[in-house]
Parts: C-alpha cells; sequence; structure tokens
C-alpha cells in the first residue's frame, strides 16, 4: 500500500465532510512529508549612526546570530551624503 493511497470519495459529499476530509489530507502529507527545515538566515536592521533614521535591511547568518557577533558596516547615508557607520539593531 503507498502512502498516498487515499480511500474513494463519494460524489454526494456535503461542505463539512470535504472540509474534514481536506483537514485529514494536510496532516496525512505533514507525517509523510516530515518537518520543515529551519531558516539559515535572518533579517536584521543596519541603523545608521548619524542619527537620521535611515536604515538598512541585511541578511545575517544563523551561525553569527549564536556567537552574538554585532553587525557593523560602513554604508552610504543619504540623508547625510556621506558614509557612516551602521549597526546592527533588532527589527520592529
Amino acid at each position: 500500500m503507498s502512502p498516498f493511497f487515499l480511500p474513494a470519495i463519494i460524489w454526494r459529499a456535503d461542505a463539512n465532510s470535504l472540509s474534514s476530509l481536506a483537514i485529514s489530507l494536510t496532516l496525512c502529507s505533514e507525517a509523510i512529508m516530515g518537518d520543515k527545515k529551519k531558516k539559515a538566515t535572518m533579517l536584521v536592521r543596519l541603523v545608521s549612526a548619524a542619527g537620521t533614521g535611515f536604515f538598512y535591511v541585511v541578511k545575517k547568518t544563523k551561525r553569527l546570530h549564536t556567537s552574538n557577533i554585532k553587525l557593523e558596516f560602513r554604508k552610504y547615508d543619504p540623508r547625510v551624503n556621506r558614509h557612516v557607520l551602521f549597526t546592527e539593531a533588532k527589527m520592529k
């Protein structure tokens, strides 16, 4: 018997039985497929040290996140028209 075997569906089914069938099918497919993979990256916000409120959103790897390393980049801030230091802050 294959894992995708489904019983015959009666054509005259009401809405409640169809919704319960859909729920059981999703539960069945989750059991077959297994757990989802965890994300390898997360989004962080880089805030300008010039105090303009300008920010960049970048991806940070989980390896850097678990070692508690704060990201710092020297990037362009268009509000002051120069390169300034951007430091990591939490996403709101």
